[in-house]
């Protein structure tokens, strides 16, 4: 069996060794390991895979023993992670991640997808996946957010992905499943904030254009990074021309951050993450 061991705990000498040591008495074989120090704020990270036998249920309290105080711990399984996606009405971000999961390219599963219209619903059916409509009509932002949160909770996921989800989440719905919220945006943050970005990118001028991915805040579009790419374009290009060039860079984004998370490689920082590749 393989598992994945998490360490995140204020720096110190020694750390390694104590943790591997640990593992050796647990007759655990590390496949592979990768540790990070955040100099300026004394903290350690560190991602370990394992294989062996993990019967034995005292490998995380005896690391919790003797570890620095304010240490976090979790040892994860490498099944594929459960996800909803929430959607609007563009299909490349969410299609992207369908057509991957159908070729079994991500080691995610979409339980369900979420939207405020019936737009996607054709795309999702041929996929077999459950769609669910909850229109937002009609309804304050708090008591559309609290249906789609309730619809969401029933299916217990470990991600959910934002894929070009148009509205604002409410701080409720942030703190219910706070960690857990992936978004795509479309520029190279924290350039081109809020709105209409590829508009804002031609009025500038740019030469580059991006999409980021990151943990959803409450500040909106301001959450830790998790992964970033750009394409080059030119002066002949239009904001529309821009969009139309940014979508494939925002599907292939948001995917990247969906399969480094359900392979447990990020590790949130502050408002910064650490992300083993």
């Amino acid at each position: 069996m393989k598992k994945v061991l998490l360490t995140d705990c204020p720096d110190e000498k020694g750390l390694i060794a104590k943790i591997t040591s640990l593992c050796f008495e647990h007759q655990l074989n590390i496949v592979k390991n990768n540790e990070f120090v955040d100099n300026i704020n004394s903290r350690f990270f560190m991602r370990t895979e394992l294989e062996g036998d993990f019967s034995n249920h005292y490998l995380i309290p005896q690391l919790a023993r003797i570890l620095p105080p304010k240490s976090h711990l979790r040892l994860e399984g490498q099944d594929k992670q459960k996800v909803v996606l929430l959607a609007t009405k563009e299909a490349h971000c969410l299609g992207g991640v369908l057509l991957k999961c159908f070729e079994n390219a991500l080691n995610i599963e979409v339980v369900a997808v979420i939207a405020n219209y019936d737009t996607l619903a054709p795309l999702v059916a041929g996929f077999n996946i459950p769609f669910h409509v909850i229109s937002h009509e009609g309804l304050t932002r708090s008591e559309h957010d609290k249906a789609v949160a309730d619809k969401v909770a029933q299916y217990q996921p470990d991600l959910i992905g934002l894929a070009k989800y148009m509205r604002i989440l409410t701080p409720e719905f942030v703190q219910q499943f706070s960690g857990k919220i992936i978004n795509i945006h479309h520029s190279f943050l924290p350039a081109f904030i809020g709105a209409k970005p590829y508009q804002q990118a031609y009025q500038r001028g740019v030469k580059i254009i991006g999409a980021t991915a990151h943990f959803v805040t409450d500040e909106l579009d301001e959450g830790p990074i998790i992964t970033q790419d750009v394409i080059h374009v030119t002066h002949d290009n239009d904001a529309a021309a821009l969009a139309q060039l940014g979508r494939d860079v925002e599907k292939n984004v948001f995917c990247k951050a969906l399969q480094l998370a359900s392979e447990h490689r990020i590790f949130i920082n502050d408002n910064k993450t650490v992300v083993f590749r």
